[in-house]
């Protein structure tokens, strides 16, 4: 019955519909560029969401486990294979993005008979020289979106715009700023969904536009300390300063004390 075009439009509805279920209850993820490199922050419950794909190229995704698993493989792969038979400098986000995963992904969407990847991925990009570092952000219906200075993934493109809005007008220099900034744009996204989940209203996009936008850190930062009770933080970086190729590392627990925060210190401690 599919193949009768109205038919077909009304399946791809009702798996937005699914997907975006799917999704509600995930957790935002965070990416902001700063002086020597790239941050990217995240709530999680055991599994990992952030990773390295290659030198310069790192992942953070929300979804289901399983598929963003699948797509991390698929992304290391292809980065491999392009970096040997050509060179590392052709391995970039945009070629992995646009030849790769995405029409993987808008596949995998549009094939109403088969199940679709319950996934957002950000893609985070490092450039040689500061102010030049990138990001690439795709839905799970394969569009991808091409960012600069900062990128976000949540529930909802509303939640997202807010998440946005907050942070461009952050002042980012250090690794400190870079945190900071980072970890109040994930509460702001955090608080949203819940709010809408609260309020038995879903994705009700429209309702959560008219909710009040609190943007205060004091409020952010007791949001984000409950939160650490039940979740671990997770923090990467594409570091500019580290010596080699391979520029992704994770933030380890005595570093990230040292720039998070005073007000959540005492939460990780």
């Amino acid at each position: 019955m599919y193949e009768e075009p109205y038919r077909w439009v009304e399946a791809v509805g009702n798996r937005r519909q699914y997907l975006d279920d799917q999704l509600k209850e995930g957790t935002p993820v965070v990416g902001v560029a700063y002086e020597h490199g790239i941050l990217l922050m995240t709530m999680s419950k055991g599994t990992p969401k952030l990773y390295e794909i290659y030198d310069r190229l790192a992942l953070g995704g929300m979804g289901h486990p399983a598929d963003l698993e699948k797509l991390r493989f698929n992304l290391l792969e292809m980065a491999h294979v392009e970096g040997f038979n050509r060179s590392a400098s052709d391995v970039t986000g945009s070629r992995l993005v646009k030849y790769g995963i995405a029409p993987v992904i808008k596949q995998a969407f549009e094939e109403v008979f088969k199940a679709p990847f319950i996934v957002k991925i950000l893609l985070a990009e490092l450039s040689q020289k500061a102010g030049r570092d990138g990001f690439l952000t795709i839905n799970y219906d394969g569009t991808f979106e091409e960012k600069s200075r900062c990128a976000v993934l949540a529930a909802t493109s509303v939640v997202e715009q807010r998440m946005i809005g907050y942070v461009r007008q952050q002042s980012i220099v250090s690794l400190k700023d870079a945190v900071g900034a980072a970890i109040r744009t994930w509460a702001i996204g955090d608080r949203a969904q819940r709010s809408a989940l609260e309020d038995g209203e879903g994705h009700n996009e429209a309702m959560i536009d008219t909710t009040e936008q609190v943007t205060d850190a004091e409020t952010l930062y007791a949001h984000v300390r409950r939160c650490i009770a039940e979740k671990t933080m997770e923090c990467a970086l594409l570091d500019r300063q580290v010596q080699g190729p391979s520029k992704y590392r994770a933030l380890e627990a005595d570093e990230l004390e040292a720039v998070l925060p005073t007000d959540l210190n005492p939460s990780l401690s």
